[in-house]
């Protein structure tokens, strides 16, 4: 429950508004985020109801018997490569909002190599730990977001959510894309599942950790048409830091909100990273089952760094992320639907005790 919204709501809390703003008209917005969010929960679903019929195998055990050993091995590899992808290249965000908000004098690599240690650090440790810092994160993550959009009451205008409506079905399209590809994160189930006990009775875990995610990136959305209107929100890169901006607080208890939501920030995208890396390390370790996991952790961390180093402007980065996006939302889409139908279709019993 607490792990989906927590890798989800990361990288793309600070500009899914421009992103769907710029595909919608007016508010229409929330109508994209919403099918992409029932379409995401669905997914998730149907990958804990895949995993829940191989109960304590991970993901290299129960692939072999559905797509064949060589197809599998093929898969993981995959999965692997885009994980460390994502975390480098996220990484490198991280490190270049930091630097043009925060730090403008610190050299973006250090601030990258920062962050990728405090990562590498957590993702050494005890797997049951990094969702123990999901269960401790999230609640301080929706609080201080939410604070950001109730101390923006006074500068929203109801009148910009008007006339509805009015996008035709190209924007809905984009739109849905778009904020499907803020849920990324749904595939979780996949990976994890085989660490619960009774995979079987998740089903109300998985709707209530997603239905956090959705209604969340519709408040934040509509927050940041209430205050902006859709053209502005359009043409801002961050408007959820742009909300944080304007906030101002009676008695000036806090001079520079932005830099302390920006903090908060960080934990979302770190829980994000955490899993991210610990996916590929858990497929790995599967893969090499005789090597330590502080041995894979520490191999895959310098590729990571220089995954994310590599791209030489943002822009350019920025295109990469998306392009990267799109694909691993299409594959782990794919891969759970043909895997629920290998599963349909082969008769494979379900395990239930």
């Amino acid at each position: 429950m607490f792990a989906f919204p927590s890798v989800i709501i990361g990288i793309s809390i600070l500009s899914m508004p421009a992103s769907i703003a710029e595909a919608t008209s007016f508010s229409d917005g929330w109508i994209p985020i919403l099918i992409a969010g029932i379409m995401a929960t669905l997914l998730a679903l149907l990958a804990v109801h895949v995993t829940s019929y191989f109960p304590g195998k991970p993901f290299l055990e129960y692939a072999p018997t559905l797509v064949t050993k060589p197809i599998a091995f093929l898969v993981a590899l995959v999965l692997i490569i885009s994980h460390i992808i994502l975390a480098g290249f996220i990484t490198r965000s991280v490190a270049y909002i930091a630097q043009q908000y925060l730090f403008e004098r610190t050299p973006m690599e250090v601030l990258a190599l920062i962050f990728l240690l405090v990562v590498i650090y957590a993702v050494a440790g005890s797997r049951i730990g990094l969702f123990r810092l999901n269960m401790l994160f999230l609640p301080i993550i929706l609080f201080i977001f939410i604070f950001v959009g109730i101390f923006n009451l006074n500068s929203m205008e109801i009148a910009n959510f008007f006339p509805l409506f009015k996008t035709n079905m190209k924007g809905y399209a984009i739109g849905i894309k778009e904020a499907f590809i803020a849920y990324m994160g749904f595939g979780l189930g996949i990976f994890y599942v085989f660490m619960i006990k009774k995979p079987f009775k998740m089903t109300k875990k998985v709707i209530m950790g997603m239905s956090i995610s959705i209604l969340f990136y519709l408040f934040i959305f509509l927050s940041s048409i209430a205050v902006f209107n859709n053209t502005v929100t359009s043409n801002m890169s961050l408007p959820t830091l742009g909300l944080a901006l304007r906030v101002d607080i009676p008695g000036a208890v806090f001079e520079r909100i932005d830099a302390f939501v920006y903090t908060i920030w960080i934990m979302a995208v770190f829980n994000t990273v955490t899993i991210t890396y610990d996916i590929a390390v858990l497929i790995l370790k599967s893969m090499f089952p005789k090597r330590k996991k502080s041995t894979i952790v520490f191999i895959i961390g310098p590729i990571i760094f220089f995954i994310g180093m590599f791209p030489k402007s943002m822009d350019f980065m920025n295109h990469l992320l998306y392009g990267i996006n799109i694909f691993y939302s299409i594959f782990i889409s794919s891969l759970i639907i043909l895997f629920y139908i290998i599963i349909k279709w082969k008769g494979i019993p379900r395990y239930e005790s």
